[in-house]
């Protein structure tokens, strides 16, 4: 990552990168699609599956590209940052989905940016508040108290707000995983995740296996195989390639702007293909949301700052 920084202002969007930024946010939404299908696996299990699958993937892709895995001795940070970032909050959407929508799931997953926001604070002494990014939590907080509801009221034995409680805490596991994941920086992107993959396939196996038996299920049925492919190689392995191709023509500022998209598209495939709905409450969350995120962004508030003093200044 060396020697960008000289060059970072002339990072834009071009018609490729608008294209595959399109294509990451249909890859990250239908990962809430596949979660859907697979409800009738263990959480775990789905781990494995997703993990396995795009772990061998990658190392495939790391060999083609001739460079190599790190050292075992310096696997520790990788095992946390696959705990924080894979296996508990994948986990945590699998379980979720059995009693929610997909829909649902992926709104709540757009409070992502803002736990970062918050976790940053805390944790790093360059990353603090300012007022944008405090207006951006308080929107955020707001659209989740709406979309979770009476429903709180009703006991922590109540599915519906166990799904939504399990959701939020992986974004806060991906609030956590997002700062801690700083430290890899200055590393191959492409031997950090797949290190990150394997260590998570190497974490979620015992659990798979002990608390879940995978094979006292029945066979799973065509679907379901489609969709553990389906998740771990279009929302996992090519979404990540995607992802750092982006990265790089265009920068993290431009990449970030995806989690506007992402509960748009994993709606849309809920809608078609599932037949869900949402309620307007869900609809007003995420409009909620919407506005945290904006606020924390900070480009659509410059843009009608400027419009407006365009406008005045046209009066003049």
């Amino acid at each position: 990552m060396t020697g960008q920084g000289k060059v970072s202002t002339s990072l834009s969007m071009g018609r490729t990168e608008w294209a595959l930024f399109l294509l990451l946010a249909l890859f990250w939404g239908a990962s809430f699609f596949f979660y859907k299908l697979l409800v009738t696996l263990g959480p775990f299990t789905v781990v494995l599956g997703r993990m396995g699958i795009a772990a061998v993937a990658m190392n495939l892709i790391l060999l083609a590209r001739r460079e190599k895995l790190p050292p075992l001795r310096q696997w520790g940070p990788f095992f946390f940052i696959a705990a924080l970032n894979n296996v508990v909050p994948f986990a945590l959407f699998a379980y979720s989905e059995r009693h929610i929508t997909s829909g649902l799931a992926s709104i709540i997953n757009a409070m992502t940016p803002i736990f970062t926001v918050l976790v940053a604070h805390v944790w790093t002494h360059n990353e603090k508040l300012a007022w944008n990014k405090a207006a951006g939590i308080g929107f955020g907080f707001a659209g989740v108290t709406l979309l979770i509801g009476p429903t709180a009221l009703s006991g922590l034995g109540n599915q519906d707000l166990l799904g939504k409680l399990a959701c939020l805490l992986a974004t806060i596991c991906y609030g956590f995983g997002g700062v801690y994941g700083r430290r890899f920086s200055g590393q191959s992107l492409f031997a950090v995740v797949t290190t990150q993959l394997t260590a998570a396939t190497i974490l979620v196996i015992p659990l798979a296996l002990f608390l879940e038996q995978p094979w006292t299920l029945p066979m799973p049925g065509v679907s379901v195989w489609a969709a553990l492919v389906g998740i771990a190689l279009a929302s996992t392995v090519a979404a990540y390639l995607i992802y750092f191709h982006i990265l790089a023509k265009a920068g993290a500022t431009n990449i970030s702007l995806v989690t506007f998209l992402v509960p748009v598209s994993a709606v849309i495939l809920g809608a078609l293909f599932l037949g869900e709905s949402l309620s307007l409450r869900a609809m007003a969350g995420m409009l909620i949301i919407g506005f945290g995120l904006a606020a924390i962004d900070g480009r659509p508030f410059q843009w009608l700052r400027r419009r407006i003093t365009c406008s005045l200044g046209g009066r003049i």
